[in-house]
C-alpha cells in the first residue's frame, strides 16, 4: 500500500476511535453477574476487555499443548519437502533408483503426495522398471487422475503401445478437456498409431493453449499435416483432404511437400508442381526444391526450365543445384548435369548430388568413375568421408572457388559481399 493510503487508513481509524470513546464514556454500560451468592459488578467495556483475555488464555494453553504433536507434523513436512527435492534431482541428474526411493518416502506427506507419486512412476519408468512405474501411476491417479492418465499414455507409447495410449486418452480428446501435455500425448500416440486424422484434433488446442512454444507447435504441426497428408489412399481422396485444410496450414512447407509427393505418386503432377512453386514464390525452401526435382519424368522440360530460371536468384543453393542436375539427367543431358551436379557438391556434398554425378559418369561411358561416385553416396548415407575424384577432375571441375559468385536475395536483388 502506498504511503498516502497508510495515512488516509490511519485518519481514519483515529477519527472512529475518537468518537467512540466518547460515545462510551457518555454510558459505559453496566453488567451484573450473581453466582452462588456472589455478585460481580462491571462495565461492559470491562467484561470485553475480560472476555478477550480469558479467549487469548485458552488459545495459548491450546497452543502450547498441541506444540508437541506440531512439532512432528512439521517435521515430517519438513522431510518429505526435502525428500521430494533431493529425488528431483536426483531424477534430472539420471540416479534413478535413489530418485524412487526418495520420491515414495515424499509420498507420505499428502501434500505433496500426488506429485511425489508421479515423478517416482518417471524414475521406476526409467530404471526398466514398467510394472512398477505402472503401480506406482495407480496410486497416483487417486491424487492427480489427469496428470497420471497422460504420464501412463506416454509410458504405453514409449513401451510400443501407441493405440492403446490413443485409446487411454480418447474419451477427453472427445470432450475437449484434456491438458495441453495431454494433447500433445494424443498427437504423438495418434501419429505413432497411424491416425494422423486423431492427430490433427490436437493441433487447435495446442496452438491456444500456447505452451510448446512456437518452435516446438512448428515441429508437432509439419509432422502430423505431413502425416495427414501421406495417409490419402488415392487421388481423389488427397485432392479432398488437401482442400479441407485451412489455408494456413497448406502454406507450410511440410504441408506442400507431403502434398507434392503424395500428387507426384497417384500422377497428378501439375497439382503437384502448382503447390510447390506457388509455395516457393512466398518462401524458398530447398526443401520444396528437392521434391520438385524428384518427381519423375513428366514434365519434366517445364520443370526443368522454371528450375533453371531459379539458380539466377539462388546460386549457391546446393539443393537447387542437385534438383536441376538430376533433372538433365533424367533427360540425358549429362554435359549440362555435370556443372551443377559438380557445383552443389563443391558448396554442400550429399548422397544425392554423388549419385547423380554417378549416373552422368555412367551416361558418358566411365563405369569406374560412376562407381566411385556411387560408393561416395553411400558412405556419405552412413556418414563416412566421401573419396574424392582424381585429381585431374577435380582441378578441372570441382572447384570450391564457384561458390563465391554473385549472391542475389529472393527478389532477384544482388548483396553485397561481407
Amino acid at each position: 500500500m502506498k504511503p498516502w493510503r497508510w495515512i488516509v487508513a490511519l485518519i481514519f481509524v483515529a477519527m472512529v476511535a475518537a468518537f467512540a470513546w466518547h460515545w462510551v464514556a457518555e454510558d459505559p454500560g453496566y453488567v451484573l453477574i450473581r453466582l452462588r451468592g456472589t455478585s460481580v459488578q462491571m462495565t461492559v467495556v470491562t467484561a470485553l476487555a475480560l472476555l478477550l483475555l480469558a479467549w487469548a488464555a485458552i488459545a495459548l494453553i491450546v497452543a502450547i499443548i498441541r506444540w508437541p504433536f506440531g512439532a512432528m507434523t512439521r517435521r515430517h513436512r519438513r522431510l518429505s519437502r526435502r525428500r521430494l527435492a533431493d529425488g528431483m534431482v536426483s531424477l534430472i541428474e539420471g540416479r534413478h533408483g535413489e530418485a524412487e526411493r526418495d520420491l515414495n518416502r515424499a509420498a507420505r506427506y499428502p501434500s505433496v503426495r500426488g506429485p511425489a507419486l508421479l515423478a517416482a512412476a518417471e524414475a521406476a519408468e526409467r530404471h526398466g522398471e514398467s510394472t512398477r512405474a505402472l503401480e506406482t501411476l495407480d496410486q497416483a491417479a487417486q491424487e492427480t487422475p489427469r496428470a497420471a492418465r497422460v504420464l501412463r499414455a506416454r509410458f504405453l507409447r514409449t513401451s510400443g503401445k501407441p493405440a492403446e495410449a490413443a485409446t487411454l486418452l480418447a474419451p477427453e480428446a472427445g470432450a475437449g478437456t484434456l491438458t495441453p501435455a495431454g494433447w500433445l500425448e494424443y498427437a504423438e500416440s495418434s501419429l505413432a498409431a497411424g491416425e494422423a486424422r486423431n492427430a490433427l484434433r490436437a493441433l487447435d488446442p495446442l496452438q491456444k493453449s500456447g505452451e510448446l512454444g512456437a518452435r516446438r507447435f512448428a515441429d508437432v504441426e509439419a509432422r502430423v499435416l505431413a502425416a495427414y497428408v501421406l495417409s490419402a489412399g488415392d487421388g481423389a481422396t488427397l485432392a479432398t483432404l488437401w482442400s479441407q485444410l485451412p489455408k494456413a496450414q497448406r502454406r507450410l512447407p511440410a504441408a506442400v511437400d507431403a502434398y507434392a509427393r503424395q500428387a507426384a505418386r497417384y500422377g497428378q503432377t501439375m497439382a503437384a508442381m502448382d503447390e510447390i512453386e506457388t509455395a516457393l514464390r512466398r518462401e524458398w525452401s530447398p526443401a520444396l526444391v528437392a521434391t520438385y526435382g524428384g518427381m519423375g519424368a513428366e514434365d519434366i522440360e517445364q520443370r526443368l526450365r522454371r528450375a533453371e530460371a531459379w539458380v539466377d536468384t539462388h546460386p549457391n543453393d546446393a539443393a537447387l543445384l542437385t534438383a536441376v542436375g538430376r533433372m538433365c539427367v533424367r533427360v540425358r543431358l549429362w554435359g549440362k548435369a555435370r556443372p551443377y551436379l559438380e557445383r552443389a557438391l563443391a558448396i554442400e556434398p550429399s548422397a544425392t548430388a554423388w549419385e547423380a554425378l554417378g549416373d552422368v559418369y555412367a551416361g558418358e561411358g566411365h563405369p569406374e568413375l560412376a562407381q566411385r561416385c556411387y560408393r561416395n553416396a553411400l558412405a556419405l548415407a552412413r556418414g563416412e568421408a566421401a573419396e574424392p575424384l582424381p585429381e585431374e577432375l577435380r582441378a578441372r571441375r570441382i572447384d570450391t572457388r564457384v561458390t563465391a559468385v554473385e549472391e542475389r536475395d529472393q527478389h532477384g536483388v544482388p548483396r553485397l559481399s561481407p
